[in-house]
Parts: C-alpha cells; structure tokens; sequence
C-alpha cells in the first residue's frame, strides 16, 4: 500500500529529472495523504510531458460521485488490465507521481511506528500512476489518480508486503506513452523495484496526523544517549 508520500524538491529540479517544459513553483509537501492534490506528470497536448495538480483517488468517469475515490487510492499492478475501474485508465491514461519518499508504518507491540522510504540516489522517486476525468452531472469536471502497487521487495517485506511501483528514469518514456498496443509490454515494469534502491529512516508519530504537513513530519527519530529510549516520536 502507498498512503502517504512526500514532494519537496524544486521546480527547477523536478523540470529537468522528468523533462518537463514549464513547471510552476511548487509548495514544499512533507504529507500528502489521499484527497489531497497531488502532483503528476503525463503527455499533453503534442506528446509533450506536462505537469498536472490532481485529486489523489481515481474516480473512474462512469462512478456515480466522486466518493468512489477514496476507496482507489492505490491499483494493484497483477489486475490492473482487468479491473473495471483501471482499465480504461490504463490503456490510455498513465502518469508518474514524482515522490522524494513515501511512509509506510510498522506496528510494534500495538503502536504504529511510521517509516519514510527514500532514493538512495536523492533523486525524485517515479511512482507509475493512472489518471481519470470525472464530469458531474452539473457538467463540473474533477481529475482524480491513483498509484500502482506491487509486492514487496525484500527491503520492504519487514514494513508491509505491498510497495509502490517505481520506475526507473529510463522507463518514464515508455510508461507514459499511451498507444494502446503497447500495455502488454509494460507488465516488465510493474514489479518491485531492485532492493539496493531505496533508504529507509524511522520518523515520529507526528506525521501520522494527515493534517500535519510541516519539516518535523520528515524528522527522524533519535534515541537517548543517557536511556536509550527514542525521542520525537509525538
């Protein structure tokens, strides 16, 4: 499962890692949680990469209102092609949602001990995404994602036994490009990222308030010279 992620490097940086043409000044984001806007990139208008705020939670376009999104937060890649409410967006609507890291928690004798996950590298993360458009009766339009999960490498397995698809830089291209006789070549692409990918630093319990999105979200946890115990965990 991917519930929570990060996206705080600049414009500037995240126009040249995804080879976007014009990219607004962005705010720093240490929480971004599900309903919450949400950055993605995607093909525009002449095959062009561009980048688009939406809602996170795909509402596929023939959902009777938008509260089917929060049930769509996350697809899993095994049944993606098939799934009534991802497969038109497959086909035709992929995108990538840049990340500098997302959390992931770990119960340890009944409390849930949050965990960000980030490139080893310090590049932005690629999460493979869908997107959709959803129009109101009252002709409103709304454009939800959601984001690809896969099982867990085993880097990840002593959090949770899902992760999020990421791809590498190489593959953004391939990913993106919407021709329909290609989906069957991107299964290769939807499986646990390599382990040595990713870092991994335990942080306070703060950031499990969704309505927190601050610096000390990121925080990591420090223990105690004197006892050991661990500090910023509140």
């Amino acid at each position: 499962m991917c519930a929570r992620i990060t996206l705080t490097t600049t414009a500037e940086r995240l126009a040249q890692q995804f080879e976007l043409f014009d990219v607004p000044q962005l705010a720093p984001r240490y929480n971004i949680a599900p309903s919450q806007p949400v950055a993605i990139v995607r093909m525009g208008h002449h095959q062009r990469r561009e980048l688009a705020h939406v809602a996170w939670g795909l509402v596929p376009s023939w959902a009777k209102d938008v509260s089917m999104g929060t049930r769509l937060i996350n697809a899993r890649s095994e049944t993606v092609q098939e799934k009534p409410a991802f497969r038109h967006a497959f086909r035709r609507r992929r995108c990538v949602v840049p990340a500098d890291g997302f959390y992931e928690w770990k119960s340890d004798h009944g409390i849930k001990r949050p965990h960000l996950m980030r490139a080893r590298s310090g590049q932005t993360l690629a999460l493979a995404g869908l997107w959709e458009s959803w129009h109101s009766a009252e002709g409103s339009e709304i454009e939800t994602c959601t984001i690809l999960t896969t099982s867990a490498n085993s880097f990840m397995r002593p959090l949770h036994d899902r992760m999020p698809v990421i791809l590498a830089m190489s593959d953004i291209e391939r990913w993106l490009v919407t021709d329909e006789t290609l989906a069957h070549e991107l299964e290769p692409l939807m499986k646990p990222c390599p382990e040595d990918w990713l870092s991994m630093t335990e942080v306070g319990r703060f950031v499990s308030n969704p309505a927190r999105d601050e610096p000390r979200c990121i925080e990591p946890v420090t223990p105690s010279p004197q006892t050991g115990l661990l500090f910023g965990l509140e």
